[in-house]
């Protein structure tokens, strides 16, 4: 097994509001393997945003561990989470604004972020040409956002993320405007970057769609990883397609079918873990519950 290119231990993040202090990480693992691509899903309120701001570099976890390529998020300068973010991480997000400048052309707004970091202008020139080309957009590298789709704006919004080659690309609800037809489209592009570049993905989102075609979906409940579905073999060369709703047997999490996926529960490092909403409400465990270990297996009964 590779040493994980991600690890979050016991990660906790704590913001005051008022005299208030609320938790929005409490006791979060997670483990990311190299070459992986992760798709993190959750209710509102549930950590998702806040996990993102901190494996960016936005925010700093009040306490637990969190490294991303062996830089320690919990020990790092203003200087160095700027260089971080510049060399060890690219970011998508929903809305075009944040990803591009609207004066700019697809291939100034490719070239802009490797002239911020040190790069010359020909050869930055070069590699935004180049990497227009790998998205599918070389005839439009002149276009500015406002003469693209919404679909071709974040297909230049990944080229900006892959300017800088970064080790980890980190997706904030990629295709949260898109149609069904173009999500595809860029699902697809994603996953072949994943391939061909070897580059690591992590993708926020509530779309089903989304986590159908990742290898792991991780869920998040009340600021903990909760359950881990994973992708079932699929036939060499198989394309993305979205599901035609949630089928019987079905992930609890996002709907997705237990033909093509598998739902486990995780099991943090001290041994906690947590059930499944459902089932905690459909039986009397108030608080307690009794654990078994049967042969091979464990078993948990509510409490008498």
């Amino acid at each position: 097994m590779p040493e994980p290119i991600v690890l979050c231990e016991n990660l906790v993040k704590i913001y005051k509001v008022a005299d208030l202090e609320v938790f929005a990480l409490q006791g979060l693992d997670l483990e990311v393997a190299p070459g992986e691509m992760l798709a993190i899903v959750g209710a509102s309120g549930s950590g998702k945003t806040t996990l993102m701001n901190m494996l960016s570099a936005q925010d700093v976890p009040s306490a637990g561990r969190c490294t991303v390529d062996d830089n320690d998020l919990t020990r790092m300068t203003e200087a160095l989470r700027l260089k971080y973010r510049r060399t060890v991480i690219g970011q998508i997000w929903q809305q075009s604004g944040r990803n591009l400048l609207p004066e700019l052309s697809a291939e100034e707004n490719v070239k802009l972020p490797q002239v911020l970091n040190g790069i010359n202008p020909a050869q930055a020139g070069a590699r935004a040409r180049e990497l227009l080309g790998i998205v599918g957009l070389g005839d439009l590298r002149g276009h500015r956002p406002s003469q693209l789709s919404g679909g071709e704006q974040q297909r230049v919004a990944i080229g900006v993320a892959l300017a800088n080659e970064p080790k980890i690309l980190l997706a904030d609800e990629p295709t949260g405007e898109l149609d069904s037809a173009t999500t595809a489209e860029i699902l697809d592009l994603l996953r072949a970057v994943n391939r061909d570049l070897g580059l690591t993905i992590i993708i926020v989102t509530h779309d089903v769609n989304v986590a159908a075609v990742v290898d792991r979906t991780i869920a998040i409940r009340d600021g903990r990883t909760s359950t881990e579905t994973v992708r079932r073999e699929a036939p060499a060369g198989a394309r993305f397609s979205a599901p035609n709703g949630a089928a019987k047997g079905s992930s609890a999490i996002i709907g997705l079918s237990s033909e093509t996926h598998r739902e486990l529960v995780l099991i943090d490092r001290v041994g906690r873990l947590q059930l499944p909403k459902e089932i905690v409400e459909s039986l009397p465990f108030n608080g307690r519950a009794e654990v078994r270990k049967v042969g091979d297996h464990v078993e948990i009964w509510p409490a008498e």
